[in-house]
């Protein structure tokens, strides 16, 4: 059996730990990408069928650009659906994922969380393919997580280390996503609308696989397609908020605001966290439990939500699952060692947990900040780190969940997953 959990089996435990990998693995299904644009789109009659709309294709120039952690999955079936009728394209991915054999679309590799002189070049490498493209053109695009750090296009004599140290502060001082990709907006020619703007007058297909609370279709990789109403003095403001002071060489670019950019764009919210909460939902109730969607925009220090949740499941009845999906954030002050978000919630959420309770909270793009997903935390998990001597409170102390979770043998791993929709969180109560 395929399995995005590589460690499934060595994890599964006892039958609470298979349940919960189980729900989990639902999850990770609802929200393959190569699948969802199977199911989602269809080709008849020389149109494209999206939902409820169609799209002509016979006579026009076709063209894909994928951005993010989903770019390349997207990319290979998006070559077998259309074939013949697809001109060209580009998919920018993230490093670590892996490549394939396209043969149409031209596969580029950027860096992530930090941005990087390939993500320069190949942002470019996207403005010229789009900056060819006349009114009679199509242009399919699949917009995902990890798009706003590989849209690196500055305005000199800013760089991507320049821009590398500004988002590094933010994310320190605990910014959430909104104020960040608010910044990221306002600081490359791609982001903010700036794709739709290069591809005017073409006609734009965008699909957004969202991995932002509240699935605000302008912060999901920092609306590349998307018009903007956030100005200059906004990200000014968010830099004084959080107290962060740019390098000499920032400078701060104005989002395209003329409406004529957005009339031929189409920007179609593709994948949310919701595709797995409701197949997780129906997973928990073909194994006997009573699933309930709690939260599906979970924000706050990692560490708290952790502890909340683990509250509501005392409360909850036997046989019952709680789930959630959002993104966290982790503050760091002082020195830190390796670990996320969702390890440092598991690892939070630890000493509190009854017996016949679970927590596990994962990463959707199978990439916890680390090579760990997430990580099971469970009575189990606490044996294991007894047999270790380790000190959940020192762990915390410096934010060292990899370390913790490396050493007890309770993290998961999938690899990067080719698709990102936030977090998910599941909690069960046996």
């Amino acid at each position: 059996m395929d399995r995005s959990i590589r460690n499934f089996e060595s994890l599964a435990e006892n039958e609470l730990r298979l349940s919960a990998l189980a729900i989990a693995e639902a999850g990770y299904a609802a929200i393959d990408v190569g699948a969802a644009l199977i199911r989602k789109l269809h080709i008849e009659n020389d149109e494209l069928h999206i939902n409820d709309t169609r799209y002509p294709l016979a006579g026009r120039r076709v063209f894909f650009v994928g951005v993010g952690k989903c770019a390349v999955a997207a990319a290979e079936t998006i070559e077998t659906l259309l074939g013949d009728r697809l001109t060209g394209g580009i998919a920018l991915d993230v490093a670590s994922s892996t490549h394939s054999n396209l043969t149409k679309i031209e596969t580029l590799i950027g860096t992530h969380p930090l941005p990087s002189e390939a993500n320069e070049t190949a942002t470019e490498r996207i403005i010229s393919l789009l900056s060819g493209c006349t009114g009679d053109d199509l242009v399919i695009m699949l917009i995902s997580g990890g798009g706003s750090t590989l849209l690196c296009l500055n305005k000199a004599p800013m760089t991507c280390v320049d821009e590398s140290m500004l988002f590094s502060s933010l994310t320190a001082r605990g910014a959430s996503i909104q104020d960040i990709n608010t910044v990221r907006k306002h600081t490359s020619f791609a982001r903010g609308g700036g794709l739709a703007k290069t591809a005017y007058p073409a006609e734009v297909i965008s699909l957004i696989v969202s991995d932002v609370p509240d699935n605000d279709i302008g912060f999901i990789a920092s609306g590349p397609t998307v018009r903007d109403t956030s100005t200059i003095e906004d990200a000014r403001a968010i830099l004084k908020r959080y107290d962060v002071l740019p390098s000499e060489g920032f400078e701060f670019l104005e989002t395209p605001k003329d409406q004529k950019y957005f009339d031929h764009v189409d920007n179609i919210l593709f994948l949310t966290n919701q595709d797995a909460l409701f197949a997780m939902r129906e997973e928990s109730a073909r194994r006997g439990y009573t699933a309930t969607i709690m939260d599906d925009h979970v924000t706050g220090e990692a560490a708290q939500v952790g502890r909340t949740i683990v509250e509501a499941l005392h409360g909850a009845p036997s046989k019952s699952v709680l789930l959630y999906a959002g993104e966290s954030t982790v503050t760091v002050k002082g020195r830190s060692g390796a670990g996320g978000r969702n390890q440092e919630m598991a690892l939070s959420a630890l000493e509190h947990l009854h017996p016949n309770e679970l927590l596990l909270p994962l990463a959707s793009d199978g990439h916890d900040n680390t090579d760990h997903a997430g990580a099971i935390a469970d009575a189990t998990t606490q044996a294991h780190a007894d047999a270790h001597n380790l000190s959940i409170r020192e762990h915390l102390d410096v934010h060292a969940s990899y370390d913790f979770f490396t050493t007890s043998g309770d993290a998961v791993l999938t690899g990067y997953t080719g698709s990102n929709v936030s977090d998910i969180i599941i909690a069960i109560k046996d």
